[in-house]
C-alpha cells in the first residue's frame, strides 16, 4: 500500500462540526470578562510552553488539549471491565483484560480509560505502587492496556477499527517509537504469540514473540514523517477511525503466513500492508502453529474501538 501523509488523511465527519463550534465560540471572544480571563490563561499557558520545552512541542500540547473530541463526549459508557490477574477470575465471557485498570464499554464501542484517574481510586493506587514509571503515577494504566479474546482460534481473521483520542506523553524511558495499537495473534500466554499492527513512528509491522524475545519478521512505513519523542511522537492520525486486520493460517508446509491490512479511511477498503511466513528456520525458532487467543494491545495512548471481530478465516 502506498504511504499516506498525516496530514492529508480524509477528515473525519465531526471535524467539520468541531471547526465550526470553535469558529463561533472565537466570535465571543471579548463580549464576556469570564471568557477574556480564559483566554488570557490559554495564552500564558501556551507562551510559558514556548519558553520552557520549546515550540514543536508546545505546540503539540496545545492542539492535543484545544481541539475537542465530539467523539469522546458522544462515548457513553454502559458498563466498565475492571482488570484481574487471570483470565479464569475475568467477569467477562469475552474478554480479559490483563493490563490497564478498566475496560469501558459503550453501546457499539469499547475504549481503554479515558483521562485521567480520580487521585486515590483503586487503580491508581495499585499501579502508583506497582508500576508508577510507565502510568505517571498511577494515573493512566491505559498506558499498558493489554486486552485479551477469550475464543481461541488457529487459522484467524481478526479486526478491528480504532480512534485515537489522545497520546500520553509520559515520561516513562518505554514511550518510544515502538508503541502504537496491536492485534494478539495466536496467544499462548504473554511471552509466546505473533503481532500485527500499527506503530505511531507510521510503521506497520509484523512481530513473533517467543520465551519473552521479541523478533520482527516484516516492517514498512504506512504514514510518512519523521517520529520524534518529544516534538512529534505520534505519526498515526488522531480523531480519526483507522481499521485493521489480520489473516494467520497454517500452510500445507508446516509454515505459518501472516497477513496484516489496514483500512486508513474507514470505508472498507482494506488494503494489504505487510505479510511475512514462519517457516521456523529463523525468528526463535518453530512457528506458533497451534490455536491461540486474540486481543488488543495499545501504549501510552487514550484509544476507542468499534467493529471488532474474531472468526475463522475463509479458505
Amino acid at each position: 500500500m502506498a504511504i499516506l501523509s498525516k496530514k492529508n488523511n480524509r477528515p473525519i465527519p465531526f471535524d467539520s462540526v468541531c471547526s465550526k463550534e470553535i469558529a463561533s465560540r472565537s466570535k465571543e471572544i471579548g463580549q464576556s470578562p469570564k471568557e477574556r480571563s480564559f483566554a488570557r490563561k490559554w495564552l500564558a499557558f501556551f507562551v510559558s510552553l514556548l519558553i520552557i520545552i520549546g515550540a514543536p512541542m508546545a505546540a503539540y500540547l496545545f492542539f492535543q488539549k484545544a481541539r475537542p473530541s465530539l467523539l469522546f463526549q458522544r462515548f457513553e459508557v454502559k458498563k466498565t471491565l475492571q482488570e484481574t490477574g487471570s483470565m479464569k477470575n475475568s467477569p467477562s465471557l469475552q474478554w480479559w483484560l490483563s493490563s490497564g485498570g478498566v475496560m469501558l464499554e459503550g453501546a457499539d464501542m469499547f475504549s481503554t480509560n479515558l483521562g485521567s484517574l480520580a487521585k486515590n481510586s483503586f487503580w491508581q493506587k495499585l499501579y502508583a505502587k506497582t508500576n508508577a514509571r510507565d502510568t505517571d503515577g498511577g494515573f493512566y494504566p491505559q498506558n499498558i492496556f493489554r486486552l485479551v479474546n477469550r475464543t481461541e482460534r488457529k487459522n484467524l481473521d481478526q479486526q478491528v477499527y480504532f480512534n485515537i483520542d489522545k497520546i500520553n506523553l509520559s515520561s516513562s524511558g518505554y514511550r518510544n517509537e515502538s508503541n502504537g495499537v496491536f492485534f494478539f495473534n495466536r496467544y499462548q500466554d504473554q511471552n509466546n504469540l505473533y503481532y500485527t499492527g500499527l506503530r505511531v513512528d507510521g510503521r506497520a509491522v509484523i512481530k513473533k514473540k517467543i520465551n519473552s524475545e521479541y523478533y520482527t519478521m516484516a516492517e514498512k512505513p504506512v504514514f510518512s514523517g519523521k517520529y520524534d519523542r518529544q516534538s512529534d511522537p505520534d505519526l498515526i492520525p488522531l480523531h480519526q477511525w483507522i481499521g485493521i486486520r489480520s489473516e494467520v493460517e497454517n500452510l500445507d508446509n508446516g509454515s505459518v503466513m501472516i497477513r496484516f491490512f489496514v483500512d486508513p479511511y474507514d470505508n472498507g477498503n482494506w488494503q494489504l500492508a505487510l505479510e511475512a511466513r514462519d517457516d521456523g528456520n529463523k525468528y526463535g525458532g518453530a512457528p506458533i502453529t497451534s490455536a491461540g487467543y486474540g486481543g488488543l494491545r495499545s501504549d501510552f495512548m487514550d484509544v476507542i474501538f468499534k467493529d471488532y471481530s474474531f472468526q475463522e478465516l475463509k479458505s
